[in-house]
């Protein structure tokens, strides 16, 4: 099939065509499986892939022609990070994304991992980032963290991951029905107004939004800082 890198037709508005070598491979990788999925009739999935990436893989689907057959899936229905599912009528793949969930072994009173202390453990089991998914800590079980992943690396994961930041861990991997019904993540909507829509003026503006949210924060909100619209 022919492959090609300019922007599909049925992108999402605003959307940025690919920008560098590594977003261009994404694109022609994703037109690469659909043309095996479509072609023989045979399901085939991606890594996880970041908000970005998503664009850009629907964007490939786009180019490719294929309008049906296709999802996408975190494990969970608000995923943040999620797989593509390219699904061709008749066939009979299952998505590769498994659950595992870890229980802190912490004595009372003592600190709990945190997100980042969680992410750089399983990296530390030279995991790529694209074989993980969302980390899910529920406000409501303190010490139980849930790790959506590649079946591969959820097996992995349940082999050899024995602590978290300083924290011993326990690891079970969950059947899909055994997976809670996480609530959806809490989102800040922040405005500004800009005097004018350079580049200077909305980063400007931007900053001065959060840092007025935020006054104790040394590091911006991941979801704030790619999130938050800015009008005229």
């Amino acid at each position: 099939m022919a492959h090609s890198i300019d922007p599909a037709a049925g992108a999402v508005r605003g959307f940025v065509p690919a920008r560098n070598d590594e977003e261009r491979y994404l694109m022609r990788h994703i037109e690469d499986l659909a043309d095996a999925a479509f072609s023989r009739g045979i399901a085939r999935y991606s890594a996880f892939l970041s908000d970005r990436e998503q664009d850009l893989a629907q964007a490939a689907l786009g180019r490719a022609g294929v309008r049906d057959g296709w999802r996408f899936d975190g494990g969970w229905p608000e995923a943040e990070r999620r797989v593509l599912c390219l699904e061709p009528e008749y066939s009979y793949g299952e998505c590769p994304v498994r659950c595992v969930q870890l229980q802190c072994r912490a004595l009372p009173g003592a600190a709990l991992p945190a997100h980042k202390d969680y992410l750089g453990s399983l990296m530390g089991l030279a995991l790529k980032r694209e074989a993980l998914g969302d980390i899910l800590l529920p406000a409501d079980a303190p010490g139980t963290a849930y790790v959506f992943a590649l079946e591969p690396a959820a097996k992995l994961i349940c082999r050899e991951l024995c602590q978290a930041g300083r924290t011993e861990v326990s690891t079970r991997l969950l059947e899909p029905e055994e997976i809670p019904a996480f609530p959806a993540p809490e989102r800040q909507l922040l405005t500004a107004t800009v005097s004018s829509l350079r580049l200077d003026a909305v980063l400007s503006a931007m900053l001065c939004v959060l840092m007025a949210a935020f006054p104790l924060s040394y590091s911006l909100p991941c979801c704030t800082s790619a999130a938050a619209p800015l009008r005229n």
